[in-house]
């Protein structure tokens, strides 16, 4: 796989997987963490998670700035991995459920998720430009290997993807278990309400907590509800943050095969510095600035495009969470593992990386192909396609959701209810699936497309760009929010459809004239 490719390909690759199996932890659980520990409803939820997010991909631009003016690329991305690693820390010191001070607990939080942000930010796309230097150093060789080499990468990333929800469900699910108490997604918003309201809970809902809290107890009765509540709160939500210590250890893995391989990666600072003292000819080439604006433009005209697929596609962790908690019958994957099980929302968030990692050997041999008898897409039209496809996703969501009724009404329907209209788990599978595949199409061949086209002293601040237009995407996901729980579900699904769409059509009409600046 990585014979026709640049040596520190499979070095950045493994440690880019360690830092990613951390992160992959706390995305697939931070949405509902947050609900279940401050008692947020999906709509403040939402704003914390979209500004989060998106200051992820913002700080990339200032991570890759930081990175071009000084031109020491592989010590922007240590430090990036010291302070996330700072970050993890931050969140997984076990506080108690519920706060005592809610504002001061939650301010914690977001200061530890910006810390996050901001050594991801000195990480995520100093690595990715680190890629893209390895295949410029020797473009007679490597060129035609730069799309599939992004392919490997992002591959990579999502290995640790994989298993990253599976240990998070599992260390919370383990910790309910150790304290006699199993998992229920409905708890916490019900055990919330009731240390808010008490007897002025609507009386659908009190049964339900009732019912919840009975079956919720491994052995014996839960006793008085009060106890219940506040007991089963702390157990579940010190449970996520276990899960976040997990990340940290995962960040100590992803240090030690960087340090390890440092010395296989392009040092740009000491490259510079041999041009000016021995007169070596530098390996950038030298473009006048006409030709540097037409490629900035072709850049953020990209950029503006991805928006719209990042918007949609990062409900993942958001409104589709929500969907699979409220919708999907999560009775059906209820895997004992000796000390703990698998069961949650939280889980669907493995099959995205799942699909990624055995799809894009397929994806490399069909477009290899296609190359071969020279009938290769280009990435831009690349992209496009993979619009249309994130299209019919939301298209498929939205014909499975039809007949639902809106979760506005959920509080009001009995358990019984409940369960009887409570989906498959093969619609979330079946809507993974669509979407992994559009973003085979869109995400590691973006990347491939900035790094060849970003003018030589500006890669690492044109790969911030491409992060920050998936900022721009971040920000607007609390609309996700907004529209799961105010309109039928069917309407939120379509917004999203007509957002990818329009931007397939766009990107399409767009093809020719990048194509041109590409070459």
């Amino acid at each position: 796989m990585f014979k026709k490719h640049p040596k520190g390909l499979l070095a950045a690759s493994l440690s880019n997987m360690g830092e990613r199996f951390g992160f992959y932890i706390m995305m697939a659980v931070l949405s509902l963490f947050i609900s279940s520990k401050f008692g947020l409803n999906e709509k403040s939820t939402g704003l914390v998670y979209s500004i989060f997010y998106a200051s992820i991909y913002v700080l990339a631009l200032v991570g890759g700035l930081i990175a071009d003016k000084t031109r020491n690329y592989r010590g922007t991305i240590l430090a990036g991995i010291l302070v996330m690693a700072l970050g993890y820390l931050i969140i997984a010191i076990p506080t108690p459920t519920p706060v005592p001070h809610k504002a001061l607990y939650l301010t914690l939080t977001c200061f530890g998720l910006l810390t996050i942000a901001f050594g991801n930010g000195l990480f995520k796309g100093n690595l990715q430009a680190l890629v893209g230097l390895m295949y410029d150093r020797n473009k007679a060789k490597y060129e035609e290997y730069r799309d599939p080499g992004f392919l490997i990468f992002y591959m990579f990333i999502n290995v640790g993807a994989i298993f990253a929800p599976l240990i998070a469900v599992g260390l919370r699910n383990w910790w309910l278990i150790k304290n006699n108490f199993g998992y229920n997604a409905n708890l916490p918003e019900l055990c919330h309400e009731f240390l808010g309201k008490g007897a002025g809970m609507k009386p659908e809902q009190l049964a339900k907590l009732n019912e919840y809290a009975n079956e919720a107890v491994l052995q014996g009765t839960p006793g008085d509800l009060a106890t219940f509540c506040n007991e089963y709160l702390d157990v579940f939500n010190r449970g996520f943050q276990y899960a976040f210590m997990a990340a940290i250890g995962a960040m100590c893995i992803s240090l030690v095969i960087y340090l390890f391989n440092k010395k296989k990666f392009p040092d740009h600072a000491k490259e510079k510095k041999m041009d000016k003292t021995t007169h070596v000819a530098s390996t950038e080439v030298k473009m006048a600035a006409d030709e540097i604006r037409r490629r900035i433009w072709a850049l953020f005209a990209v950029f503006g495009i991805v928006i719209f697929f990042w918007f949609s596609f990062h409900q993942n962790g958001y409104s589709l969470t929500y969907f699979a908690r409220d919708y999907i019958d999560l009775n059906v994957i209820d895997i004992d593992l000796w000390i703990t099980r698998l069961k949650g929302a939280e889980l669907f968030q493995s099959v995205n990386p799942f699909f990624v990692v055995f799809l894009t050997p397929l994806v490399m041999w069909i477009f290899g192909r296609m190359r071969a008898k020279k009938k290769e897409p280009s990435t831009p039209k690349k992209i496009g396609i993979g619009m249309g496809i994130a299209t019919l996703g939301f298209l498929f969501l939205l014909a499975c959701s039809a007949a639902l009724p809106d979760q506005s009404a959920l509080k009001d329907m009995s358990k019984s209810a409940l369960d009887t209209m409570r989906l498959t788990p093969l619609v979330m599978v079946g809507m993974y699936f669509i979407l992994t595949v559009a973003e085979l199409f869109i995400s590691p061949l973006g990347l491939s497309f900035v790094s060849k086209v970003a003018p030589p002293h500006l890669k690492g601040t044109m790969q911030g760009c491409w992060l920050a237009a998936t900022a721009a995407g971040n920000g607007l996901i609390f609309i996700g929010g907004w529209l799961y729980t105010s309109v039928p579900l069917w309407a939120c699904w379509l917004v999203f459809a007509v957002a990818c769409a329009i931007s397939m059509i766009v990107m399409l009409s767009m093809v020719k004239w990048l194509e041109r600046i590409a070459k």
